[in-house]
């Protein structure tokens, strides 16, 4: 792939991530991988599929059953008969057709193709190999990085050199703000707009554009600042400069930065570390000398410790002691040494992605490097106690670099897990790829599920490995189930093509949940996590969690009758732009690019439905005169432009409607909000209209020659002609001619033309309608009958689209819009960011998210939080509690929980942060002593046969002491006291399920067992008091 050509159908998400600079360096550079264990072969995946120029592999060791662990590439059939380069070589080159994966062959020419290549990384190798390798790569300017997993336990060390240049250290949009006042004084104060915080810091640098006044500071120069307040900060002397006006916008200046690595040799005797975890800050040093003191003994002994061996556990407490004299961190010691010959796939996965990032940050300059240790360890996963030698043996199994962790026992559970995954994108991938080398479902007890109706696109291509580009256009988790298969043949899986939701519980029924041992989610937005975190809670099943936005990730762990669900908490919605900001007073190219999104809309999309509608429906009319004057008058307008005033014969017509609609949209409404509101217009407390984010725009005058103008002109006219069915052009020199012929009339500006200034006058106007003007429309519209046949082709907005006219449309409305308000125009580039609403993703991320994912499934397994009782028809949490029990109890949750992480990654920073889950809050039942845990507990009423609505009552009555007010089952209410009482009266001797159908009018689904009622209960006391929701069984087999 050349520098230049990159390709952006398949790199579209990851563009978003690096930025297209980064992308070209990436694409013009080397990479030399020497060690392919499930960790080299992360590292590789990432970096192919990142697509830079060329990768290296070099690993001539033998093919064992422990490398397919967690080397997803090797199969059964590689074992003991080819070396790991020759077995995943042909693989790898199927990941990207655009990337030359180079197989080294001859050992000692490595050194020749360390000069040839950007970046070395050595995977799993001795110090002494690293320390040769970090030496030769210095002498020849290559950016070195080693790593090693090894059990539950992880490194990576980073050397640039000893200059590197950081071109944008966190990759974040550089931010703005805009000014409302810069004082004349030393230092000079700038103050941002109240509607603006600057989220600027001490030490940025920044640029000022469109000052009036003050035009000393419009010199695009980058100036240093010192944040003083949230809306404030300082500057240089602006003492001498002439007085500030009006406006301006503050924009920050990503400034390089300049870092210095020590060589390996040098970091061992003083090292620096970024932390993976705040709470494991004192561990860093330790793990730094275990993996120094493993060395050792491998050098000595020519061999890894033995899986929970207590010998050779002292025996590595002696190479330990040469480095640390740390007596206090026993576990962690034992741990290493008991587990470091072991080596599974979510810590491959992880540390992949980190070192994967690294690769790109050395070669593009983008994000920060670790300087220089890395240290991560997921002790927790091993459980109160390591397993013992005799059930860490190795049983010549593709599992046996698991087993060295875990145990055989521990496998057996985990390949009887029923585990369901929703969604098969990104993260989905990802995580099935991990649990079939973890052997999930591989019994014949057990089975993976997966679900995703969407069909495979070619962008997915870069960021998921399960597909390639000969699966384009196939179901995903058809073609996921497929491919995992191939990595492992013992995983026993079944694919749906179905969405989660009420309207698939047919599908996904009572039994198809409770037989799950848990749920993964990796799903793209928050309603349908919603309903999978309802549908965990309900039937008491483990959820993770888990999401991605360009290098940073979360994970979070919801625990059955432990932890907050994940509706518990959630960010807020996004902001929605103001109506009367989008159509009067843009001041972000944001706002701009969505005004033309929504013309786009209303051109070709919502126009065209609306006469189709017309057309085809006799009622429609009368419709839209139940929705209001303003809907009916502004879509009889619609339709009186369409097929009376601008209905084209010819492309030519097609033309001048564009034309005609640049000069509307750009010129006379412009005038028109001039001649409402003059520049100089103030308020009767002077205070000027067009100030704060109000920013006074200018008419644009039309020029053939502007590229802009013309592709709107080209553009609009061609999508108009696909609505009407005629043939376009995309001849430059025929629309200068046509465009020549066309002559437009003076604007000339109304005087009773209202314009809204806030929202609450926009939707005021929303309300208002012309009758005179809807009956003149009315009577000139032709009749359906005269235009049968006649159909008009709507066009919905694809950011994709191959002709570019959508794109083309959205991108030149938008900018001419910008021009309009002296907006700083976008680029087709990031106006398909906005205007597409694309998440920006890439590999290192994913694989780094759903590593950790995986740890917490480990935990969730080795503690006993999966297969978890279902029901609990004796209500055992029913229980009245002392003060003191239910403190004990919190403690008891808190010491549970501990062990498990919710997840926040930055890739670019590089940052790691783990937090405890949140405990789920215990809620008293009134003053009864007894409480429940919210979200979890709840009744279960399951009397082995349908009981009566009046036996229902009873239950509460005599076994909890409740008494039921009200009652409801979805938004019906079933039972209350205020129902008339012949009604109650026939009610209360009718089976529930015959209840709930009679009131509720809902036919109950053959598969369905039980019934949710929401209830409002009274005490002993004929108090009110809060309870749980009551889960009822009403069928049986």
């Amino acid at each position: 792939m050349a520098g230049e050509d990159i390709d952006e159908g398949l790199y579209s998400r990851q563009l978003y991530v690096l930025g297209m600079d980064a992308q070209r360096r990436m694409s013009c550079s080397s990479v030399l991988i020497y060690g392919l264990t499930g960790l080299g072969v992360e590292i590789a995946k990432n970096l192919i599929l990142a697509g830079v120029k060329q990768v290296c592999i070099y690993d001539k060791e033998t093919v064992a059953p422990q490398d397919l662990s967690s080397n997803f590439f090797l199969s059964q059939n590689d074992i003991g008969k080819c070396s790991r380069q020759d077995a995943v070589f042909p693989k790898l080159k199927t990941l990207n057709p655009q990337v030359q994966v180079v197989l080294v062959e001859d050992e000692n020419k490595l050194s020749d193709w360390i000069t040839q290549v950007q970046v070395a990384v050595l995977v799993q190798q001795s110090c002494s190999t690293q320390a040769t390798w970090n030496g030769t790569c210095r002498q020849h300017n290559v950016k070195f990085i080693s790593c090693d997993s090894r059990g539950v336990f992880g490194q990576v060390f980073v050397d640039f050199g000893d200059s590197y240049t950081v071109l944008d250290t966190t990759g974040e949009e550089p931010k703005s703000a805009m000014i409302s006042y810069v004082s004349r004084s030393n230092p000079g104060c700038v103050t941002c707009l109240e509607e603006s915080r600057h989220d600027l810091e001490t030490g940025d640098y920044v640029v000022f554009s469109q000052v009036e006044g003050m035009t000393e500071l419009n010199d695009g120069k980058p100036r240093p600042i010192t944040v003083t307040g949230p809306f404030t900060f300082t500057i240089e002397d602006t003492s001498n400069y002439h007085e500030y006006v009006r406006g301006g916008v503050v924009t920050q200046v990503k400034m390089p930065q300049t870092l210095e690595f020590q060589p390996l040799w040098e970091a061992w005797k003083a090292p620096k570390f970024v932390l993976s975890d705040f709470a494991k800050e004192d561990r860093m040093e330790l793990l730094h000398y275990c993996f120094r003191a493993l060395d050792d003994f491998i050098s000595e002994y020519h061999r890894f410790p033995t899986s929970g061996c207590q010998d050779d556990y002292a025996l590595f407490m002696e190479k330990l002691s040469r480095y640390s004299k740390d007596t206090t961190s026993g576990f962690v010691v034992e741990a290493f040494s008991k587990t470091c010959r072991g080596d599974i796939s979510p810590m491959a996965a992880f540390l992949g992605g980190i070192v994967a990032q690294e690769a790109m940050k050395a070669i593009s300059g983008k994000f920060t490097p670790i300087q220089q240790f890395f240290y991560f360890d997921c002790l927790e996963v091993l459980g109160n106690t390591i397993a013992t030698k005799e059930d860490m043996q190795p049983q010549n199994s593709r599992y046996d670099g698991q087993i060295a962790v875990f145990g055989k026992h521990f496998q057996q559970k985990l390949e009887q897990l029923k585990y369901f995954v929703v969604g098969a994108g990104a993260i989905g991938c990802e995580m099935l790829k991990n649990w079939s080398l973890m052997g999930i479902g591989c019994s014949p007890q057990g089975k993976i599920f997966v679900t995703d109706m969407d069909n495979i696109e070619r962008s997915n291509l870069s960021r998921q490995l399960l597909f390639r580009t000969e699966d384009i256009g196939k179901p995903k988790s058809i073609a996921a189930a497929q491919a995992v298969q191939q990595i492992n043949p013992e995983v026993h899986i079944e694919a749906f093509e179905a969405r989660v939701g009420a309207e698939t519980e047919d599908i996904f029924d009572d039994d198809f949940w409770e037989s799950l041992s848990g749920v993964a989610n990796a799903l793209d937005n928050v309603q349908a996590r919603q309903y999978v975190d309802w549908r965990c809670t309900y039937y008491r099943k483990s959820l993770l969690e888990s999401g991605t936005l360009g290098t940073k990730g979360n994970t979070q762990v919801i625990i059955p009758g432990l932890t907050e669900t994940y509706s518990a908490s959630r960010d807020p919605p996004e902001k929605a732009i103001p109506i009367c900001t989008l159509k009067n007073f843009p001041y972000q190219i944001e706002h701009t690019i969505q005004w033309a999104r929504d013309t786009f809309e209303g051109y070709f999309k919502s126009a065209a439905e609306d006469v189709n509608q017309y057309l085809s429906r006799p009622d429609f009319v009368e419709s839209l005169r139940s929705q209001g004057t303003s809907t009916l008058s502004n879509t009889l307008e619609t339709l009186y432009d369409s097929l009376v005033v601008n209905r084209p014969c010819s492309f030519e017509d097609c033309i001048t409607w564009a034309r005609f609609r640049f000069e509307d949209l750009f010129s006379n409404t412009i005038k028109q909000l001039l001649y409402s509101f003059p520049v100089d217009m103030v308020d009767k407390n002077g205070v000027a209209f067009w100030s704060g984010t109000k920013r006074p725009p200018h008419p644009i005058q039309f020029d053939p020659s502007n590229p802009t103008h013309l592709e709107f002109i080209m553009t609009a006219s061609n999508l108009r002609a696909q609505n009407y069915g005629l043939k376009g052009s995309n001849d430059p020199q025929y629309f200068q001619q046509v465009l020549s012929q066309i002559m437009v009339p003076e604007f000339q500006p109304k005087a009773n033309v209202k314009i809204a200034t806030t929202d609450a006058e926009a939707q005021e106007q929303e309300t208002e309608g012309d009758e005179q003007r809807i009956e003149h429309i009315l009577q000139s519209l032709p009749a359906p009958a005269e235009l049968a046949g006649f159909r008009l082709y709507p066009i919905e907005f694809d950011k994709d689209d191959e002709s570019g006219l959508h794109l083309g449309f959205v991108t030149s409305c938008s900018n001419l819009r910008a021009t309009n308000y002296n907006i700083t125009n976008a680029d087709k580039y990031k106006t398909k960011l906005i205007a597409g609403r694309i998440v920006p993703a890439i590999a290192t991320t994913t694989a780094v998210i759903t590593g950790l994912v995986c740890m917490e499934l480990y935990k969730l397994l080795q503690y006993g939080y999966l297969n978890m009782q279902m029901e609990d028809a004796q209500n055992t949490w029913f229980v009245k509690k002392t003060k003191e029990e239910l403190s004990a109890l919190q403690k008891q949750d808190e010491k549970k929980v501990a062990v498990f992480k919710n997840g926040f990654v930055n890739l670019a920073l590089p940052f790691f942060g783990f937090s405890e889950p949140i405990l789920a809050p215990k809620v008293p039942i009134g003053d009864s002593g007894v409480y429940f845990t919210q979200f979890w507990d709840r009744f279960d009423i399951n009397e082995g046969r349908d009981v009566t609505l009046k036996e229902f009552l009873d239950i509460f009555k005599q076994r909890f002491h409740l008494e039921i007010s009200m009652m409801s089952y979805n938004v019906s209410i079933i039972y209350s006291s205020f129902i008339a009482p012949k009604k109650l009266e026939e009610r209360l001797h009718l089976p529930l399920k015959k209840v709930i159908e009679s009131v509720g009018k809902v036919n109950v689904s053959p598969k369905q067992k039980y019934l949710t009622f929401e209830m409002c209960c009274n005490d002993e006391q004929g108090e009110d008091v809060e309870v749980p929701y009551c889960r009822y069984r009403f069928r049986f087999p």
